[in-house]
Order: structure tokens, then C-alpha cells, then sequence
């Protein structure tokens, strides 16, 4: 059961926002609102091939349960219609257009996963309609100029490959790099942010696609070794993390090995491909973990296993994916009451890109959100942590690299 003073109580003073004194001319409704209530959309892979993440839909939707229950915002309880897109572009756009032109929701808000957002941008924008908090670093996403309705609520893809490169330039000077990559613009985007800062200084020797819908990477793992690779990079989703990891070790090879930070999560990457495949690896960070026994007592991730237990009950708590997703709710949650009665498509993009200095409940000390009219990325520099044991350890403060959008 949730502590009266832990998270239901912060809840509380976003919900209990007074409507005293405030005419009905006063307040501005777009699509979605009513005195009542606020519909918002998202679409989520609720099957296919990217179904693990379907953990991050239901705790989106335990999260604005959580919020109703407790009154709502400003008085609005909050619909929520998350819809299944399969991870297909085709299926993403029609439940997208379902949610716009048949549901008449007021926004898209944290859609997960770089394929389906793509798919979506360009109808969302060309309909003025926000598509926010998105669950996604690729550059597309934070490019006010093409595409001024789109604004991200993840680390940019490209910035944190340019962590990576930095953290190689500095600690292996001499290394010849491989990069495992998904063939999409999710594993595209870190790769670029890699090769920008290695440019000519540092070899690339090999660069090793695969598709989502292959069964295994094992052949991708054998051409990496083969390459002569001594830093492996895995700008992969957590399926093939693990198994890359697993092989790298029957294959006895052992080079320096980089995770995204999508694929870092205890319990459901490194616990399966095995804790002594996982020794040494790196990683960057932006949040806690509560399958990381680092944080075991820590009061936001007691916090956090608690609602997850309440309002997630079968989902798992160190499932970084799941994790993500309370993140955004947060933000999404906070944009809303800053709105006030002004719940319009307008304002609701405006304080998407007016966040200052904003740290929610889970993330790493050190890691706020800035985003503004000019630039829509929200974070500016990722910690830096290297597993041992069970748990990963962040880098000493001076060690990590903070690198520029």
C-alpha cells in the first residue's frame, strides 16, 4: 500500500489545483477537455516484435489511475487511450489517426519507440496535433524547425553515442571499435553520435546491422569478433542485448563492451544473459534502478516498487522500460497542471518546451530536463556507470562525460 506521505501525497498537490474564481469564459478547451476530464492518446506495442515494452503502456495507465483516484489534475480526471500499434508503422498511423479524428483526444503524449513515432511525426504535425513526452531520442524528434509539434521526453540517441565516444577517446585510445546496430533510425542515430566524436582518431572496424524481426544476432556477434574488434557497442534493443552478451562469452572473446542506455536494466537484460557475462560492461545512466541493489534503500525507489505493486501488480519493477515510462507520466503530468484551465493544443505544446531545471522522482541526481522554444532536447548529459557484482556502479563525477547536444 502506498505511504500516506510518499507518492500519493505528492500526487495530491498536482491534483488538488483550485478552479475557485474562475469563469467559464476564462477557460480555454481544445479537443479532449471538458470541465471534467482531459483524453489524451499513445499508442504502444502491445504485440509484434517489440512487445516487451508493452510493460511501459500499463504503467501509464496505472499511473493516471493513480491520479484520478486522487482527484485528477485541477480538478480533470484523465482519460488515457493507449492503443496497440504492434510496432508496425502502417498500424501506428491508423490507431494514431483513430485517436485524433475518431477519439478527439487534445495530444499524443509518450508514444514509445523510435519505428511508430517516425511513422506518426509528419500526420501529427501537418494536424497541429502535440506529439510530446515521446519515448524516443532520435534527432527527428528535437528539430523545432521541421517539425514544431514533436518534443521528446528520452536522452537523444546521437548525444549519447557521443558519450560513448568521448568515454573511448579518453580510456582506450588505441581501441578498434565494433558497433552492433538495429538497421532503423534508432540504431542509426547512436551511431552517428559515435562516429562524429571518433572521427578519424579511432577505427570503426566493423558496423553489424540486424533486423528486428531476426530470431537471434549469433552470426552478427561471430562477424564482430572476426573483425578484430576490441570495444564492442550495442546500440540494440534489450532482446538482443542479452543475447549478444551471452555470446560474446561463449565465444570467448572479451573486448570492452558499451550497452545503450535502453538495454542497461538489471533485472530484465543482465539478470537473464547472466551477471558473469556482464562484468565490466558500461553503460550511460539517467535514472535509478529498482532492481539494482545499489538503490535497494533508497526512499524514491521503495516509493516506486510500492506504486508498481499498487497499480502495476504484474508487472516487473526493475524493468527499465517500465521505468521510463513513470518518468514521462510525471512530465506529462506536470505539463497538465501548469495549463491550468488553459488546456488548449497550444499551451500544452508550450509547456512542453518550457521546462526549467525539472528533476522527477527516479532520475539520478545530478539529471534535470531543460527544453525550450529553440531547442527541444530535454537532456544535456548522461552519467556514466560500469557493472559490478550485481549492481552498476556510477563513475566518479570527474570521469563522466557530459556531451554537447
Amino acid at each position: 500500500m502506498i505511504r500516506k506521505f510518499g507518492l500519493l501525497t505528492a500526487v495530491a498537490a498536482i491534483t488538488l489545483g483550485s478552479m475557485g474564481g474562475i469563469s467559464a469564459a476564462e477557460m480555454k478547451y481544445g479537443p479532449g477537455v471538458s470541465d471534467t476530464e482531459i483524453k489524451l492518446g499513445q499508442t504502444v506495442p502491445y504485440s509484434g516484435p517489440a512487445s516487451a515494452f508493452s510493460s511501459y503502456g500499463r504503467l501509464m495507465a496505472g499511473y493516471f489511475q493513480m491520479i484520478n483516484e486522487a482527484g485528477g489534475i485541477n480538478g480533470r480526471k484523465i482519460n488515457l487511450i493507449s492503443l496497440d500499434n504492434a510496432f508496425s508503422p502502417p498500424k501506428a498511423i491508423e490507431q494514431t489517426r483513430k485517436l485524433v479524428e475518431d477519439d478527439g483526444v487534445l495530444a499524443d503524449v509518450g508514444t514509445v519507440g523510435t519505428t511508430p513515432n517516425v511513422a506518426i511525426q509528419k500526420y501529427l504535425n501537418s494536424a497541429k496535433v502535440p506529439h510530446i513526452f515521446i519515448s524516443a531520442g532520435g534527432r527527428r524528434f528535437a528539430d523545432p524547425q521541421n517539425f514544431p509539434w514533436s518534443v521528446p521526453m528520452y536522452p537523444g540517441f546521437e548525444m549519447e553515442g557521443k558519450t560513448f565516444g568521448q568515454y573511448i577517446l579518453k580510456h582506450k585510445p588505441g581501441a578498434k571499435v565494433g558497433v552492433l546496430y538495429q538497421n532503423d533510425d534508432y540504431g542509426k542515430d547512436f551511431l552517428v553520435g559515435l562516429k562524429s566524436v571518433l572521427g578519424d582518431k579511432i577505427k570503426v572496424v566493423a558496423e553489424v546491422a540486424y533486423e528486428i524481426t531476426e530470431p537471434t544476432i549469433d552470426s552478427q556477434i561471430v562477424r564482430l569478433k572476426d573483425s578484430g574488434a576490441d570495444v564492442l557497442l550495442y546500440f540494440s534493443t534489450p532482446k538482443f542485448t542479452a543475447q549478444g552478451l551471452r555470446k560474446v562469452k561463449e565465444s570467448n572473446w572479451a573486448p570492452l563492451q558499451f550497452l545503450a542506455s535502453p538495454t542497461n536494466s538489471v533485472k530484465t537484460v543482465l539478470e537473464p544473459a547472466g551477471f558473469e557475462n556482464a562484468q565490466g560492461i558500461i553503460t550511460t545512466q539517467f535514472t535509478k534502478q529498482a532492481g539494482d541493489p545499489a538503490w535497494a534503500n533508497d526512499p524514491e525507489v521503495k516509493e516506486y516498487v510500492e506504486f508498481m505493486k499498487k497499480w502495476v501488480p504484474n508487472d516487473n519493477p526493475g524493468d527499465f522500460v517500465a521505468l521510463s515510462g513513470y518518468i514521462i507520466a510525471q512530465g506529462i503530468a506536470h505539463a497538465l497542471k501548469q495549463c491550468g484551465d488553459d488546456l488548449t493544443r497550444e499551451n500544452l505544446l508550450k509547456q512542453a518546451t518550457s521546462m526549467r531545471g525539472q528533476h522527477y522522482k527516479m532520475m539520478l541526481p545530478g539529471i534535470q530536463l531543460n527544453t525550450t522554444p529553440e531547442d527541444y532536447a530535454p537532456y544535456q548529459s548522461l552519467r556514466m556507470a560500469k557493472f559490478e557484482g550485481s549492481s552498476w556502479k556510477l563513475i566518479d563525477e570527474s570521469e563522466t562525460s557530459a556531451a554537447a547536444k
